[in-house]
Formats: structure tokens, sequence, C-alpha cells
């Protein structure tokens, strides 16, 4: 995950080559990366990517990505998380039971990336618009990478096994989310997580109101002792 975060120059250099291997022999719309497609997906391969150019975008509930598809989609979701392991569902921090809360991410970075940038912009491409295209990665790569960078630091937290729970929580009409929420229950504490590539647009008065709605939500959470926290790049790299 932390290739992904490098910042634009990683990124552009990665485009830079693509854009230059397109050129010469057609990228990604020829015939054999269509077969491939079929052979994975089969005669729905079309509604797949469909589904996962639409999380890669940010519309991560069910209901929305039905919208996009214009089809139910449940039972395509369902293989993509548990026969495939391309997608993960995941649920606010705290919340036990499936319900409309539930949100799907793609689980690689790599993958994330490609079906964000390179296959919604296979016109761009055909067209040998390299030049649009770098612009567009300019343009949406902080609010991707910002996105990634909350899975870094997960996996981090991980692995240092700091936390008895771990994960993101968000309100069921949304108007409510935070990055991390880290519970140790030995400790007595919780402790909630902003995180942004940019520390000068950290807001933790935000995050405070935030946990004023997760411990609406949470009243038997309220015994522990809070702590409102920050995290940036820079931090990952220490």
């Amino acid at each position: 995950p932390r290739h992904t975060l490098r910042g634009r120059h990683f990124v552009l250099a990665f485009i830079n080559g693509f854009c230059q291997i397109s050129s010469c022999n057609g990228g990604f719309r020829n015939s054999g990366c269509k077969e491939t497609r079929r052979e994975v997906f089969g005669k729905d391969h079309g509604t797949y990517f469909s589904i996962l150019a639409a999380i890669a975008r940010g519309v991560t509930d069910r209901n929305g990505i039905e919208q996009v598809v214009g089809a139910s989609v449940g039972g395509h979701l369902t293989k993509l998380e548990r026969d495939y392991g391309i997608v993960a569902r995941r649920q606010p921090f705290r919340e036990t039971s499936a319900n409309k809360s539930s949100r799907y991410r793609i689980s690689d970075n790599f993958l994330d990336f490609w079906f964000r940038f390179v296959f919604r912009n296979e016109d761009l491409i055909a067209l040998k618009r390299f030049d649009v295209l770098r612009d567009v990665l300019r343009r949406d790569y902080d609010a991707f990478s910002g996105h990634a960078l909350e899975g870094c630091f997960r996996e981090k937290f991980v692995e240092e096994r700091r936390y008895t729970g771990l994960g993101p929580w968000w309100d069921r009409k949304g108007e409510n989310e935070i990055d991390l929420v880290g519970e140790d229950a030995v400790a007595g504490r919780i402790d909630f997580w902003e995180v942004k590539r940019d520390p000068a647009r950290i807001d933790l008065a935000k995050l405070r109101s935030k946990a004023d709605a997760f411990f609406a939500k949470n009243p038997e959470l309220r015994s522990l002792r809070p702590s409102f926290r920050a995290l940036s790049l820079a931090d990952l790299r220490t």
C-alpha cells in the first residue's frame, strides 16, 4: 500500500510508462483484454466491471451501486467478496449486523487505482489523450490516496496490536464519519483518529463533534476514556 502513497511523482511516472506502452500496442482496449474479462467473470463481465468502477470512484453502498449499474447487484457483490476476494464489505465500528450501513471497497490498492483512473478513462486512452489523463490524475489523486492512507494506518495499528477493536465509523445518514476508532478495552480508553494527507486540513474540534454522535449511537462506551488524534502522510514515514 505504501507505494500508492509516494505522491504524484510515482503515479505520474506510472501513467507516463503506461501511456508509452498504450501508444504502441493499443493499451487495455484490445480484444485479448476483453477475452480475459470474459474468462474471469463470464457473461456478466460488464456488470462486474461497472460495479468495480463505481466503487473505485466512491459509490460504495449497495443502493448507490445499483443506481449506477441500473440493476440489482446483490449476487454480484457477494461473489466479488466471497469468491473472487476483490472487494471487502465494511460495517461501521461496533456494528455487527448486516444492514443498510454496509459499504464496499476494493481490497487491493492497485486494482482500486486501475478502476479509478485507467478503466474509467479507456476512451481517453484509445484517443491517445494522455495529456487529459494526466490532468485527471493530478485533480483526483489526493482524494484517492487519502482513502488509501487510512487503510495503511489501520494495517499499521493491527501489526502493532495496539487495540482490541479497530475500524472506521459512520452514521446511517452519512452525516458523521470518523476515519478510525480504536478501542482498548484493557486500558479502558478509546481513540478517535482523523487521517488527512495534509495536516493543515485536520480539524480536531470537528472530530470531537463527530465523537459525540458516535457516543449517542454507542452509549455503552461512554465509560471509556476518549482521546482525539490526528495522522498525516508524514506520520507513516516514522
